[in-house]
């Protein structure tokens, strides 16, 4: 792997993303599809079990040395906040409650945010609805690296900081690439977060707390779970700009996995997708897929030819608007 050439811009394309097209296709031949859109009744169930789950952590932590924090928050309380992170994602699309109640979802993915430590539910809805509707978007999808990060990251060494370093990124790029004004959502957020905070730190100290953002920043950057943020869109073979995981962790990560299933049709829940593929196989066996997020990290970093550059770029209207403005 190391004697391939390492890439030194993105890959710039003039067409429009694939999976509108092959949304139309799979409706067209199967529309039984559009039976499994809609609400996950269980969803709300598991994922206020996994808060109530990181608060009673809260409690058992809070007496413990500070190796053991961090030890459980990478080992545990990290795996179920990245996981709520997951389910924050599917709740964004509206599939915890429906899309009559957009509201609940807003608010109940507030509350799915608690035990991440970091108020971060209402910003993602808000930029990863251009993630989905400007694939590679230059300047709207802020899923992209910028152009420093494909620069400076380009060795193994980099490679390895960038992906400790990601939850770093993905909070602070889109300030830099796609500003938005704040919204109210996103002070309601901050607001009922750290109420939290400050209530668990009365009454179980600074332990705690460290435990779940440790946990979160952690988990979101050098971890098998992290996998999937580069084996969704980092062009493993060119030509292909998005990949599902078929793998063990999916049932970890709200089937985060089948991730180009989930691009064709964003309105259909994780637990459902696996269906998708079953009922539409031939428009998905033969795509290029991942077995395993942990290769997916060890080729990122130590194949010259992938990096933060591995990426589709495009340029969109809106963006050709604002660039003309």
């Amino acid at each position: 792997m190391g004697n391939r050439v390492t890439r030194e811009d993105f890959e710039w394309v003039y067409t429009e993303q694939p999976h509108t097209q092959r949304r139309k296709e799979i409706l067209a031949k199967y529309p039984e599809i559009k039976t499994l859109m809609g609400p996950d009744p269980h969803l709300k169930w598991i994922v206020s079990g996994m808060v109530l789950i990181q608060f009673l952590a809260c409690y058992l932590v809070k007496d413990l040395s500070w190796k053991w924090i961090f030890f459980w928050a990478y080992a545990f309380g990290g795996c179920v906040n990245h996981s709520l992170t997951l389910a924050i994602h599917d709740i964004s699309h509206n599939v915890a409650f429906g899309n009559k109640q957009a509201k609940w979802n807003r608010w109940f993915a507030v509350f799915a945010n608690l035990p991440i430590g970091i108020p971060y539910s209402a910003s993602f809805k808000k930029y990863h609805i251009d993630h989905h509707r400007y694939l590679g978007g230059d300047g709207l999808d802020v899923d992209i690296p910028t152009t420093f990060e494909g620069w400076f990251f380009s060795t193994p060494l980099r490679k390895l900081l960038w992906l400790f370093l990601q939850p770093l990124f993905y909070s602070l790029r889109p300030l830099y690439v796609n500003p938005k004004v704040i919204t109210q959502m996103e002070i309601f957020n901050a607001l009922v977060q750290f109420s939290i905070d400050i209530t668990i730190y009365y009454l179980w100290g600074l332990k705690p707390i460290i435990y779940l953002i440790a946990g979160t920043l952690l988990c979101m950057g050098l971890h098998p779970i992290s996998g999937h943020f580069i084996a969704e869109h980092y062009m493993f073979l060119k030509g292909y700009e998005t990949y599902s995981y078929y793998g063990p962790l999916n049932w970890l990560t709200f089937n985060v996995g089948y991730h180009m299933e989930h691009h064709d049709f964003p309105s259909i829940p994780g637990c459902r997708l696996p269906m998708v593929k079953k009922i539409a196989a031939e428009y998905y066996d033969n795509l290029p897929h991942h077995r395993s997020w942990i290769r997916v990290l060890w080729d990122f970093v130590f194949d010259d030819a992938i990096g933060p550059f591995s990426r589709v770029k495009r340029l969109c209207k809106l963006a050709e608007k604002k660039l003309t403005d």
